[in-house]
């Protein structure tokens, strides 16, 4: 029996490739397209589909917004041209995250992936841990894990394990114990979806305060700080008011 396969996506051009893509998948089945969000919320659940090829930015409804109203549950491989989703496409519980243009190559590793998925112990979420992904990811609730992509593999990256965030330009650097992970979100946006015990002690730095080893007077005004992996921030002069406060 082949999988079912549903594309929802805006762009003629990226319907057109994944189209040519799944049908060089001899156990893969289109069974249907949807060109906005409220078709393809109509279309899931009347076709049912295994496989949901979806795109993030979609006019009517964008892919959150389907996911939310859908009541039918497949299997998720989001596309986008938007490298920065890809913490939320994971958090999501998406199996993989396609970033446009994807060759050949790129797509069949996903469909390995989904593969292994549909032989394993199955797949299918019910519509209420579902909804608790959702709050998760954008109710504003705290993060509590990132994916990062290490080649063509996608690495978790548990939260309580970052030592400290660095901006690398309109990307991040998280630096975990032993490891670091080149992020496609901004510093600002990651700072939003943070809690305690996580501090934003410069422009370019947010700190794991329970990292922090000792502290010492860099100026009348900032401190530098003494993480555990050996690394050392300059705070800024708010954000040492801020560390202040906390060791009063």
């Amino acid at each position: 029996m082949k999988v079912r396969a549903l594309i929802a996506e805006d762009e003629e051009l990226a319907r057109a490739s994944l189209r040519r893509l799944i049908a060089e998948t001899d156990w893969v089945e289109l069974v249907g397209e949807a060109g906005d969000g409220r078709s393809a919320i109509e279309a899931i659940d009347r076709l049912r589909p295994d496989l949901l090829f979806l795109d993030v930015v979609m006019p009517e409804a964008n892919g959150v917004e389907v996911l939310r109203r859908i009541q039918h549950q497949p299997i998720v491989v989001f596309t986008t041209a938007h490298e920065r989703y890809a913490v939320t496409a994971f958090e999501l519980e998406a199996l993989d995250y396609l970033v446009k243009p994807f060759g050949s190559r790129r797509f069949h590793e996903t469909m390995e992936r989904v593969r292994r998925r549909i032989e394993g112990d199955g797949h299918a979420l019910s519509k209420d841990q579902t909804s608790d992904q959702l709050r998760g990811a954008f109710g504003g609730g705290p993060l509590e894990r990132l994916f990062a992509r290490n080649g063509s593999r996608i690495v978790p990256v548990a939260i309580r394990d970052v030592v400290h965030f660095q901006a690398e330009g309109d990307y991040v650097r998280a630096i975990a114990r032993g490891s670091s992970h080149l992020l496609g979100v901004t510093l600002a946006e990651l700072e939003e979806r943070l809690a305690p015990p996580f501090l934003r002690v410069h422009r370019s730095h947010i700190i794991n305060v329970d990292c922090v080893v000792k502290m010492e007077r860099h100026d009348d005004r900032r401190l530098v700080v003494f993480l555990a992996d050996g690394s050392r921030v300059v705070a800024s002069r708010a954000g040492s008011t801020d560390l202040r406060k906390m060791i009063r």
